[in-house]
């Protein structure tokens, strides 16, 4: 028994549940009188909605089938070697659910050595070998077939990607060593690193060709067949693969610290993976392959066995899997049909949503407000954004005029709403005025019809309190840019009814939402938490403490952007209302600082000015501050900043705002983008021990987002 097989059957002991990947060996002859070609076909026996995974079983039975293909190569009884996938995945990594389960180095060490140790063997046959991307690929998916002499890739695959530095890991497998060797090292950076810390960026075929990871493309239909035609033609020498030259000096060189700038602009230094990866990238110049690999080994076992990647699989797991089954949702069967939306304004939030309706659900949508000038510019406004989609090629002319006639605006409530099942209003943040539209849509709907409100952070309970049937009332509270950020929070109010909870969660998943089920209390969850982190910093600025070292503070959180643009983002005066609706239900942990009314009232729309290109203190700004004499360290702040934190999460979970911290870090990492890496925020404040200083206790049990004791 070899090594590689002992080390795999060892692993596989301790991952029990593994859905194990078969490889299939089949043999045929190729095309053009080219000769026996052998076919491993990867397929782990589910559908395409369970893509296929490489624990240890799976690499021992891709072992196996390699034993086997290498004796044919050596005899001569194969001309060629091929792999590909079952339909429309080639196969998507590592079993993730298998790594979580390692509590010691050297087991770590196993997964890096054994996957090599099989997928190397590719490398090393004695006839070429080929890998047919035919569905997606990704992570040791990828990395397998770059073992391989040539590639193919269709024209039909959604996503090819290396995500293992936005998990926390590096590519382990070969990826650091053979990308940048096969396409260049800019091209492999952008892959590797650019690509992951962009929220995981994906390729389509095309581009996995243009970028030269693969030799050919072809169409979806007959993909196999052509890339068996393509091989037939490069045995036979009809058709030679000619590969650009690799730039190893000063090009190599930018790449590298392209990567690195790009590292330092998304995590700040505070997440390892990325610049593990490129050092690997960078030694990977000299040819070196086993002492990449060996590197490669290195740092998975490192990275597997620390905090990081611990909270970027917790992070994966509660986007894939917890996000698909909302904690405390009511059952499915008690939601009504929804065959017309109404949006109550016109303005630029209600015309977004417009758009996301008619777009997700194709039902009518009728937008009404205070006059028809502001009826016909929300109307035209959706029609330009559909023009959009069609010249980007998203929807075809068909769909565009469909959608377009969808899209209507009316300024009678009862003409516009009179057969609406779900009315949403997306009106001045104002409870009057909330209270008033609510009072008038409630007076011409029909009685099944949901009313939704898309407040930030106005009572839903006290919204709902005038109307004759305040249980069909429910929050819906999207967040900006409504159609990229995912999040939404759903908000039962004190008399919210199951049905008309039920129904709001069914549209949520049509619109393709992660709904997440919170209470009735003051900004809910984002904006709650947001508002403190942002309160203490603006204390620490109003206190003395000077405005760039406030916010150099958090830079180790490896937040998407700096506290004071996010403010400018959301927009100071929005800030300013939430601070001062939290002031007023928590006046003891939320203030509202006097500097932030200042540039409010003053009309600015930020702290910085950019005229270098980079943000730079407003210096109009500066003459508006008023600060006092205590100065901290950037220490001093982040520990302050993190302790209020941990202190509102303590407090909203005894509430009960969510059902549990998961849900906290599920509405930070889509509703704010906060890092992956970190997996939200609770498992970096139980990891930093602020959690157990402020609260007395850990947030998540051991083993959640951590390493198993």
């Amino acid at each position: 028994m070899s090594t590689t097989a002992e080390l795999l059957k060892g692993a596989a002991e301790l991952f029990p549940d593994e859905v194990v990947t078969q490889a299939h060996v089949r043999h045929l002859e190729l095309p053009r009188g080219a000769g026996r070609f052998a076919l491993i076909t990867l397929d782990n026996g589910l559908d395409h909605t369970k893509p296929t995974t490489f624990g240890p079983q799976s690499l021992a039975n891709v072992n196996a089938a390699i034993d086997q293909v290498e004796k044919e190569a050596a005899d001569g009884s194969v001309v060629g070697v091929g792999i590909t996938g079952k339909p429309f995945i080639f196969a998507v990594g590592a079993d993730l659910k298998g790594v979580e389960l390692l509590k010691r180095h050297q087991d770590a060490l196993a997964i890096g050595t054994g996957g090599h140790d099989v997928f190397k063997r590719l490398s090393g046959l004695a006839v070429p070998t080929f890998a047919y991307y035919n569905g997606a690929a990704m992570g040791g998916g990828v990395e397998i077939g770059l073992h391989c002499t040539y590639r193919t890739v269709s024209k039909a695959l959604p996503a090819f990607s290396l995500p293992e530095v936005f998990l926390g890991l590096v590519p382990g497998w070969g990826g650091c060593v053979l990308l940048p060797n096969l396409i260049g090292a800019d091209r492999a950076v952008r892959v590797i690193i650019e690509n992951s810390l962009n929220q995981n960026r994906q390729l389509k075929g095309a581009q996995v060709f243009e970028l030269g990871i693969a030799d050919a493309l072809f169409e979806g239909a007959d993909f196999l067949e052509q890339s068996l035609g393509w091989t037939a033609s490069v045995l036979t020498g009809d058709v030679e693969v000619v590969r650009d030259e690799i730039d190893r000096g000063a090009a190599w060189d930018a790449a590298v610290a392209r990567g690195r700038a790009v590292a330092d602009g998304k995590v700040h230094g505070a997440a390892p993976a990325a610049y593990r990866a490129l050092d690997i990238i960078d030694a990977a110049r000299n040819g070196d392959r086993q002492q990449g690999f060996d590197a490669e080994d290195r740092a998975l076992a490192d990275l597997i066995m620390g905090g990081e990647l611990r909270s970027g699989i917790y992070a994966f797991n509660l986007v894939q899997k917890r996000a698909k089954r909302p904690a405390g949702a009511p059952d499915k069967k008690l939601a009504r049909p929804v065959t017309k939306v109404g949006v109550v304004g016109a303005g630029l939030m209600a015309s977004q949503l417009a758009l996301l309706f008619a777009r997700r659900l194709e039902v009518p949508v009728v937008l009404t407000d205070i006059d028809q000038a502001r009826i016909d510019k929300g109307v035209a406004y959706v029609h330009d954004e559909i023009d959009k989609l069609l010249l980007k090629g998203r929807v075809n002319q068909d769909k565009a005029n469909r959608l377009k006639g969808l899209v209507t605006g009316h300024l009678d409530k009862a003409a516009a709403f009179g057969d609406a099942d779900f009315v949403i209003e997306a009106v001045f943040e104002e409870m009057g005025v909330k209270q008033q539209v609510f009072a008038e849509v409630e007076a011409v709907v029909p009685e099944h019809a949901v009313l939704a409100t898309n407040t930030s952070s106005l009572s839903v309970t006290e919204m709902a309190s005038k109307l004759k049937h305040p249980e069909r009332v429910v929050g819906f509270h999207f967040f900006n840019p409504v159609a990229i950020l995912p999040l939404l929070e759903i908000v039962r109010a004190e008399r919210t009814d199951d049905a008309s909870l039920a129904t709001a969660f069914a549209v949520a998943k049509s619109l393709k939402k992660t709904a997440v089920l919170v209470k009735d209390a003051p900004a809910f969850v984002v904006n709650r938490i947001l508002t403190r982190f942002m309160g203490e910093i603006q204390n620490v600025i109003d206190e003395g403490t000077p405005v760039e070292a406030a916010e150099r503070a958090v830079e180790p959180l490896g937040l998407p952007m700096s506290p004071l643009v996010l403010l400018e983002l959301v927009g100071p005066a929005i800030g300013l209302h939430v601070s001062e609706t939290l002031h007023g239900a928590f006046p003891d942990r939320f203030t509202v600082s006097p500097n932030l009314a200042a540039v409010v009232k003053a009309g600015k729309r930020g702290f910085y000015v950019y005229d270098s290109g980079k943000p730079e203190l407003d210096p109009e700004v500066a003459a508006l501050l008023r600060q006092g004499t205590a100065v901290l360290t950037e220490e001093q702040v982040r520990d302050r900043v993190l302790d209020a934190v941990a202190q509102e999460i303590g407090l909203m979970l005894d509430e009960g705002v969510v059902a549990e911290a998961q849900d906290i870090d599920l509405c930070l990492i889509t509703g704010a983008g906060w890092p992956f890496h970190l997996g939200g925020i609770t498992p970096y404040l139980d990891r930093e021990g602020v959690s157990e200083r402020v609260t007395g206790k850990k947030f998540l049990a051991p083993g959640v987002a951590s390493v198993p004791a």
